[in-house]
């Protein structure tokens, strides 16, 4: 694939005060430059982050009144369900929420449901369970913020929920109890790059202020929501960073059984801990068990307190993650030769390929795939016996794949996600339909040059610049993600 290639352009003025002020070299100064850390206060709360220096929780719209009802639930001794999806994201905020509120008492549940027989979020065997169990209130976690009718359904057996969640609202809310969702219109949360773990951790560290319990309660799991931060791929600034820079040495120290099983799989112990090696050898461990089997295993990994079972089902997680490799790679070749055989594939700015009976626990990472290859919108769906589809979706830059689908719901049963990547619900007989409408809404929205990627470079750099004081200097930037992405380096002249 051909690149674009193309240098940023960073302000001279604010190389040159960086540079005076902090006496660095010009490489260094640039790379500051482009993030912003102009003087010495934005440099301290970078280069040193502290969770003393998070965002007040209460800030969110519904967490005073979310807060309120848990805890008298907790003062009443009452049972409370925990509904994570089934993704890193989901299951890591799931699992954070339980070990907490296991610390204080409570009597918690968790479900997570099945990706095959349940589909994605909240679900009415999932609001059954919580009735079997004597649920006063269902927590969601990474779900829910389109679930209207399952709400209205646990509404009319008496069962409250509470929807913690962080993808875009549609125009109707469920009419749960409250929602905690920084990406709600009326909410005016500071940050709204949070993962579905993130939210969760925001909701318990608002009960410790709230019932005077010591805060660490709530932040020592740090760990366990730096991956699903990794995994979700949020802008590694602000609040994220701030939890996955301390997250990350507690992954380090080895506090979480689990955890410390999935890195001994991946042969990562006594390696030093990168967002890029948990997004790209740990997440995969974690998402296998839910694309391949039953996803309540990531939540018992990471919530055991017995290294031998952690260390079992780290295992058995390896061998599904194999396994999954396998599946993906025949459906990523069938994908290739789908494209090769479509005679129309060159002047068509988006990829939409169809099958009967691909896994769907793999099309989202097929769809990424072909979407890395192409650059092209990517619409990865397999259809059941009955017709029935369910798709994976993903974007390049500049375009919104969420309100495209949007554009297109008539013809879908289901969709939501994120403007680059997003799922969706159809039926068989609307295929052609929804091909035809989505095709135009992309080829009137993206131009030819935007799928051409774009290599951008940080920074000229001269050989003799890269010496241990800025290798130092690139090693404290970390931890890196987007919003804050490893530099790239372009060097001239070079045997």
């Amino acid at each position: 694939m051909n690149y674009n290639w193309k240098l940023k352009e960073t302000p001279e003025q604010d190389i040159q005060q960086i540079i005076k002020e902090f006496d660095l070299p010009e490489s260094i100064a640039t790379i500051m430059a482009q993030r912003g850390i102009v003087d010495r206060e934005i440099s301290r709360n970078f280069f040193y982050p502290d969770l003393k220096k998070m965002h007040d929780p209460f800030l969110m719209l519904g967490m005073e009144k979310s807060v309120q009802y848990i805890q008298q639930l907790i003062n009443s001794k009452s049972t409370i369900l925990l509904f994570g999806d089934y993704d890193v994201d989901g299951t890591t905020g799931t699992a954070t929420m339980y070990l907490f509120f296991k610390s204080i008492g409570v009597d918690v549940h968790y479900y997570i449901p099945d990706r095959i027989n349940e589909g994605y979020g909240l679900s009415i065997d999932g609001i059954d369970f919580a009735k079997n169990i004597g649920a006063k209130l269902i927590i969601t976690c990474d779900c829910g913020i389109t679930a209207v009718d399952q709400v209205e359904y646990a509404n009319s057996i008496g069962i409250n929920v509470i929807i913690t969640d962080h993808h875009k609202q549609s125009e109707i809310l469920p009419d749960a109890y409250s929602i905690i969702n920084p990406n709600q219109n009326e909410c005016n949360y500071p940050f709204k790059g949070l993962c579905g773990a993130g939210v969760a951790l925001k909701l318990i560290h608002a009960i410790c202020i709230k019932m005077g319990i010591s805060e660490d309660k709530a932040l020592k799991y740090t760990d366990i929501v730096t991956l699903g931060i990794a995994a979700d791929i949020v802008p590694m600034v602000d609040e994220n960073r701030i939890i996955a820079w301390d997250g990350i040495r507690r992954i380090e120290n080895g506090q979480n059984h689990g955890i410390s099983a999935l890195l001994n799989s991946a042969r990562l112990n006594g390696k030093e801990i990168t967002i890029g090696r948990l997004v790209f050898w740990v997440a995969p461990k974690i998402n296998a068990a839910g694309r391949l089997g039953d996803a309540g295993r990531a939540v018992k990994l990471m919530t055991t307190a017995n290294p031998q079972l952690a260390k079992k089902i780290a295992e058995d997680l390896e061998k599904e993650n194999r396994r999954r490799q396998e599946i993906t790679l025949n459906t990523v070749e069938d994908c290739f030769y789908q494209i090769q055989e479509n005679s129309n594939f060159k002047n068509e700015k988006a990829i939409i390929l169809h099958e009967k009976n691909w896994h769907h626990g793999v099309v989202g990472i097929v769809a990424s795939k072909v979407k890395e290859s192409y650059n092209k919108p990517t619409i990865i769906i397999s259809f059941d016996e009955n017709g029935n589809g369910r798709g994976s979706c993903r974007s390049i830059s500049g375009f919104d794949m969420h309100a495209a689908l949007g554009k297109c719901s008539e013809l879908l049963t289901g969709f939501g996600g994120h403007p680059m990547a997003a799922g969706l619900s159809i039926e068989r007989k609307n295929m052609k339909s929804f091909y035809s409408k989505f095709q135009k809404i992309v080829d009137e929205s993206i131009s030819v040059d935007q799928l051409i990627p774009c290599l951008k470079v940080d920074s000229k750099l001269k050989v003799r610049e890269i010496n241990s004081r800025f290798l130092k200097f690139l090693k404290s930037m970390s931890p890196y993600g987007p919003g804050n992405m490893r530099p790239k380096f372009l060097s001239k002249k070079v045997n």
